[in-house]
């Protein structure tokens, strides 16, 4: 099995207590499907600066921004995709990028 990083970008905050549990329990009920595939499940990301080749940094996030991200098993990467599809982010507006995680 290889090993696929899911970084996520965007995705609304919950406001309430309410919508944070929900948040919550979709997460767990996700990775829960996902079982043993799911090698690490990640943190939500803070706000992130660019390092940029000249040595000047921004504090911009860049054109997309880290929200997140987690390791995942998959066959393929087709496997991952659709592992993917399921995660809460995108309900909640966000997007899900899926690299694989090469050996080196």
């Amino acid at each position: 099995m290889a090993k696929f990083l899911f970084v996520y970008h965007g995705g609304d905050h919950p406001e309430t207590e309410a919508e944070v549990a929900e948040v919550l329990d979709a997460w767990g009920a996700w990775f829960g499907s996902m079982g043993a595939a799911v090698v690490d499940g990640g943190n939500p990301a803070g706000e992130s600066s660019t390092v940029h080749p000249d040595g000047s940094v921004t504090d911009d996030g860049g054109a997309n921004p880290v929200s997140g991200y987690s390791l995942v098993e998959a066959s393929d990467k087709a496997d991952a995709i659709e592992k993917a599809k399921g995660c809460p982010i995108l309900a909640a507006g966000g997007s899900i990028e899926v690299a694989e995680a090469l050996d080196m």
